[in-house]
């Protein structure tokens, strides 16, 4: 299920005299965060005005945080993208959960997590079986985020409670 907004990382202190305020990004890359113009922050909108990298994290220009006190009550507050402003063909983690799949045309469960592994994510299938799904072209055959519907291929192994 598509989400309204993706969380995109969390701001961890500020940077200067002048609002700015450093953000660890929880994108795949810190590069990521500059593409966007907008971000949600307490169900309050604020523009982007300038975002740089620094290192694994951003420095991030928000509008109307002008000091280093008004950035200073920021720490530990989330940064949320609106997902309109997102490529339709990026999927987030956030969006398979709950998501039904189906197996040869049977359903044989939901999404219930996402692991991540530096080679692939892994979804974690449950219903009468549990299954771990490698995250590749080989076995997702198909993803309907409209149906909320994923077409795989089991393999032997998949089935984590099979002896």
């Amino acid at each position: 299920m598509k989400l309204q907004f993706v969380e995109a990382g969390e701001i961890v202190t500020t940077h200067g005299i002048k609002g700015e305020v450093k953000v660890m990004p929880w994108l795949d890359s810190p590069e990521d965060l500059c593409d966007f113009d907008r971000c949600l922050i307490d169900g309050r909108e604020y523009e982007i005005e300038q975002c740089r990298v620094q290192k694994t994290c951003n420095l991030v220009k928000l509008s109307g945080i002008d000091t280093m006190e008004a950035a200073q009550a920021m720490r530990g507050k989330t940064i949320k993208l609106y997902r309109e402003d997102i490529d339709d063909e990026v999927i987030f983690a956030a969006e398979l959960i709950g998501m039904e799949v189906f197996a040869e045309g049977q359903l044989i469960g939901k999404i219930k997590e996402v692991l991540d592994y530096p080679g692939n994510s892994v979804y974690v299938v449950k219903g009468t079986h549990e299954y771990m799904i490698p995250a590749v072209k080989a076995f997702i055959l198909d993803t309907d985020m409209e149906a909320n519907a994923m077409q795989v291929k089991l393999i032997e192994g998949m089935r984590s409670d099979e002896d």
